[in-house]
């Protein structure tokens, strides 16, 4: 599988990642196997967070990519505390918070290190400068080697470049979700950051889920896209998938498309796809976004 820069890091990662939230932390076997062949067909980015599953997910992670740990671009995410009762949980973005949270991770990803540490959603009023030198002092001691934000606020994204070594943004997008391509890309792009792309099949909807509303498109958009979709498929013999991924990764901005799995049957489909990825030819993407109209982010600007 071709690799990417992971923005200004010196890390390099599969174009497709795997984004492991959706593994089944009740069938540790089956989320090894999983993370495995993964592995085995190619994937090098790993992308999980303590938030999941109340650690679980890192445990299952940490314990099925042992045996080739050193191989692999290993990813967490912190800022979120459960609570005691286990009702929900809680912004938390201190420094102190961090630097003691990241041993929590550690211990259940079985390593001494995360490649790339990630804030887990972020606010403008969050003291920015204390989270800085929380991730700062962590790639210092050597317990990560780098770190980003996991957020779609415009501010906060522009707060974080301006003064921050960031490496990357993970962030929604998909032929669904274009708000990032009105100026946040091209930022990212100028900063030597790069784009982790999450939700890249919109749920599903790219693919075979039935037709509904998605942001601020109607369920009518939605199918006029889909039949665009499906036309460019035609032609080109692919499938949806392929067709979905292919727009994505053909932004420079963006270093991997995460795909979240949750069967053995869902990463062999992902397989067959990535024979197939390609950079999309701006006549492809005229026919995909014909008719659909643009997106923008109203709120956190």
């Amino acid at each position: 599988m071709k690799q990417r820069k992971l923005g200004n890091s010196g890390l390099m990662v599969s174009e497709i990642g795997l984004g492991c939230m959706s593994l089944k932390s009740n069938q540790p076997k089956q989320s090894k196997d999983i993370i495995q062949k993964a592995f085995d067909m190619g994937i090098t980015f790993f992308d999980t967070a303590d938030l999941y599953d109340k650690g679980q997910n890192e445990m299952a992670v940490g314990e099925s990519v042992q045996a080739f740990r050193k191989q692999i671009v290993l990813a967490s995410k912190v800022g979120n505390l459960w609570r005691a009762d286990g009702s929900g949980w809680d912004w938390k973005a201190s420094k102190d918070y961090i630097v003691k949270a990241i041993e929590g991770s550690l211990s259940r990803l079985k390593t001494d290190y995360i490649d790339l540490y990630q804030l887990h959603g972020g606010t403008i009023d969050d003291p920015t400068d204390e989270i800085i030198e929380a991730f700062e002092l962590l790639k210092k001691q050597g317990k990560i080697r780098a770190y980003g934000l996991s957020s779609i606020r415009p501010n906060v994204i522009k707060e974080f470049l301006s003064k921050s070594a960031i490496s990357s943004v993970m962030m929604q997008y998909n032929l669904l979700d274009r708000r990032l391509e009105e100026e946040i890309d091209t930022l990212l792009t100028a900063n030597d950051v790069c784009i982790l792309a999450r939700g890249t099949l919109a749920k599903g909807l790219l693919v075979n889920k039935p037709v509904e509303p998605y942001l601020q498109y109607t369920s009518g958009e939605v199918s006029h896209l889909l039949r665009n979709l499906d036309k460019v498929v035609k032609q080109s013999g692919k499938d949806r998938t392929t067709e979905a991924l292919s727009y994505v990764l053909s932004n420079p901005a963006v270093a991997t498309a995460v795909v979240g799995v949750s069967t053995k049957l869902q990463l062999d489909e992902l397989t067959a796809t990535k024979q197939q990825l390609a950079q999309l030819s701006a006549q492809d993407k005229k026919k995909l976004l014909d008719g659909v109209r643009s997106l923008l982010y109203t709120e956190h600007r």
